[in-house]
Parts: structure tokens; sequence; C-alpha cells
């Protein structure tokens, strides 16, 4: 079974401090009011005993990506040699079928209307020597980087909707 690409996120080790989501914006040139990485704040609990905690989101890069189906232009790709999910901006409508099947609501339209999302850099760094910049940028190692097997990586994809669906 190969191997596919994968950032993975640790709760427990996150304090919140943006840096992954302000290296991608920097790195990429992200535009503003969009994020490829964004980290938002869960609420959960009751009164009186309310908590939050920080969550580094972005796409998963899943093992049968719901976009990929959901896109009517084949603007939307899974490259067979690690399993990074790509867009074609040239290509893409802008209809945001691929936000509504999206389980993580990923999916990000700027200015020209057309999709864009985390590619994990994989035009940008060589994948098989480093990791993409929110990676190597988080100062607790909240984020982990490699390659993991389907089985590994589908058991993370059901964790964080679980997670998603709680808060």
């Amino acid at each position: 079974m190969p191997e596919e690409y994968i950032i993975l996120f640790n709760a427990n080790k996150c304090t919140g401090c943006h840096g992954c989501e302000a290296a991608c914006k920097s790195w990429r040139n992200v535009e503003l009011g969009v994020a490829w990485r964004r980290v938002d704040n869960l609420w959960y609990g009751r009164y009186p005993c309310v908590k939050s905690a920080s969550l580094s989101l972005a796409c998963m890069h899943c093992i049968e990506p719901a976009c990929v189906t959901a896109c009517p232009t084949g603007a939307i790709e899974k490259r067979p040699d690690g399993g990074v999910v790509m867009v074609d901006r040239d290509v893409c409508t802008g209809c945001q079928s691929c936000l509504e099947a999206c389980p993580f609501r990923v999916p990000q339209f700027g200015t020209d209307g057309t999709m864009q999302k985390c590619d994990l850099c994989a035009d940008e760094v060589d994948l098989t020597a480093s990791a993409p910049p929110c990676v190597v940028t988080c100062p607790t190692k909240a984020l982990w980087y490699g390659k993991i097997n389907a089985k590994k990586k589908s058991g993370a994809e059901q964790s964080l909707k679980e997670l998603l669906e709680a808060h």
C-alpha cells in the first residue's frame, strides 16, 4: 500500500500562536481574507467549566477527496505520487461545489473567484527533503509532516471530522 503525504496536528502541543498560519500566508503570498492554513479556536464544555483549544487546519489531502468528485470541471486532482490534492485555477469556474463537499470546509475563494487551498507547497519545496514552512515554523512542533499509509491517513481524517462535529 503506497504512502501519502500529510500534515498531522497535535492539539496538546498547540499554543494558538498562529505561526503556521502566518508562515503559509507569507511564504505563498496568500491574499488578504484567504487562509490556506487557519488556526481556529474551539470551545467546549458547559458553564462554569468552559474550555477552549486551538486547531490548525488545512487541506488533509484525503484518501478519497470529496472535492475531486464534486468538481464539475475536473479542476481538482489527486496526484498519484504522494497523494497531494491540487487545483488548476485556470480550469476552476468558482462554483464552490468543492466547498460544499469538503467535510473540513477547507476550500477558499479569493478575489478572482476560483478555488485555492493548501497544496503542501508541492511545487515550492522538495517534499522528500523538507517540510512545508507551516510545519517548520511551529515552535511547539504541534504540526508533523511526513508520509503515512492509507489506513493511518484515513484514521486521521476521521478523528478530525469527529473533532469538528463535536465543536
